[in-house]
């Protein structure tokens, strides 16, 4: 017995599950300590800047990521100093191009009347020091992807979500510090995790001397379809917190309401998101040796078996949301209670749809077609902020951008779904059939 469950643990799906659920469970804490340190508007404004921070991220790793973990999978102990160094030198570039470009809008807007929400100034002033600050260790994300070292990811995340947690801990307690101090600690203890990749060689700096222009052009022209891609994706979720943040009725006090809901959503998709870390590389390999029908097999027992998981996980938080949302809002948001308890109901609904919605993308860049992917997400994108303009503009309710998401991810779904059976007929019968084979392998397995 002890044998198995030293095997199930050594499980790359568990592992993975593992590491993201420590990160959240210290996001969880940071978010809830948050809520209660800094009043609504406050809290709105930090929302917004760490929003447009992560979205920013993606925007310049999405472009060597999942390329640079596509090629890590397959290569040899020189193709990953050639991929990690160039990936570096391209994330270079990119953190000084984006530094210009949110200092010269800083700039432009102190000395002009322009109105703008409070958190879309910490952005422009502050970003460039936590782009900086995190740079090594995103970029040694793509090694720990590619080798599967989920276990190394889960440490080097906790380093500073960790340490980030500790200090809000502190600054309730004890140092009661305001939201621009905040933002500070958060860019030193980004800082520490990069030092620290930087010195084990994880991250690819000392790697600059064997960077490539043809590994370069290559990392680059997958990159601009998955970059597409994940900005794509990030914006069907942050789209809907920059719309909020501009509109002069919700404004800041819209914003940090509607996190409340939209953070436990994101709890519930960290099972998803270790899935999918863990699918990505096993399906590009059996798509690069040419076996196609060991690629589909892969999807359609992940879709099936996730969508059961997500199931009664749903349930259950659809029945007790008000209890959840009242937990981690505090009393703060008592107010606000009924209206937040029926987004996070909205929101249950999404979350069913997702394991579908997200593995036809995981499949559609495995199969290397990162451009219809693209294109799927640029179309959920599109009309998401459609819905986001008319929910936030015209109707001036949060739960219609709640019900927004809803819409398109199905939209999502379907078109997924046309480029998969027009590209390696996919049939979508057989995620009942491969799941309930894969259930059956498992139990012999594990018996």
């Amino acid at each position: 017995m002890l044998g198995k469950l030293k095997n199930i643990g050594k499980e790359k799906n568990l592992s993975s599950l593992m590491a993201n659920v420590s990160v959240a469970f210290m996001g969880l804490v940071s978010f809830m300590l948050l809520t209660r340190q800094l009043d609504k508007e406050l809290f709105g404004e930090w929302v917004l800047f760490i929003t447009l921070a992560t979205f920013v991220d993606l925007l310049r790793f999405g472009l060597t990521r999942t390329s640079s973990v596509r090629l890590l999978s397959g290569a040899d102990e020189q193709g990953h100093k050639t991929i990690l160094g160039t990936a570096f030198r391209i994330n270079l570039t990119l953190l000084g191009v984006l530094t210009l470009f949110c200092w010269a809008s800083h700039v432009i807007l102190l000395f002009s009347s322009f109105e703008i929400n409070n958190g879309y100034r910490l952005f422009l002033f502050y970003y460039p020091f936590l782009a900086l600050s995190n740079l090594s260790w995103n970029n040694a994300m793509s090694l720990f992807q590619a080798e599967q070292n989920f276990r190394r990811m889960m440490v080097v995340r906790i380093s500073n979500v960790g340490l980030f947690c500790l200090f809000l801990l502190l600054n309730q307690w004890w140092l009661q510090w305001g939201l621009v101090e905040i933002i500070w600690v958060n860019i030193a203890v980004n800082a520490i995790s990069g030092i620290w990749c930087m010195l084990k060689n994880w991250d690819g700096l000392f790697y600059l001397r064997f960077a490539r222009k043809k590994t370069e052009k290559e990392l680059v022209n997958f990159g601009k379809y998955s970059m597409g891609t994940l900005i794509s994706s990030s914006l069907l979720k942050s789209s809907d917190t920059f719309i909020i943040g501009m509109s002069p009725f919700l404004g800041s006090a819209g914003i940090a309401m509607y996190a409340i809901p939209l953070k436990l959503t994101d709890l519930l998709g960290i099972p998803l998101h270790s899935f999918a870390m863990t699918a990505y590389p096993r399906m590009s390999k059996k798509a690069i040796d040419g076996d196609l029908n060991g690629t589909k097999s892969i999807f359609y027992s992940y879709v099936g078996i996730i969508t059961l998981l997500f199931f009664p996980v749903a349930l259950v938080s659809f029945v007790f949301a008000e209890h959840l949302v009242l937990f981690l809002g505090g009393n703060e948001y008592k107010d606000a209670l009924p209206l937040l308890t029926l987004i996070f109901r909205v929101f249950t609904v999404y979350i069913m749809l997702l394991p579908i919605d997200r593995f036809t993308g995981v499949l559609l860049d495995s199969i290397n077609k990162p451009k219809l992917n693209l294109y799927k997400v640029l179309v959920m994108t599109i009309a998401n902020i459609v819905l986001n303009v008319l929910a936030v503009f015209v109707f001036k309710s949060l739960v219609a951008v709640a019900v927004g998401t809803v819409l398109f991810t199905l939209m999502g779904i379907f078109l997924g779904f046309h480029y998969l059976k027009k590209e390696i007929q996919i049939q979508s019968r057989q995620i009942v059939s491969e799941s309930v084979d894969f259930i059956k392998n498992l139990k012999t397995h594990l018996g």
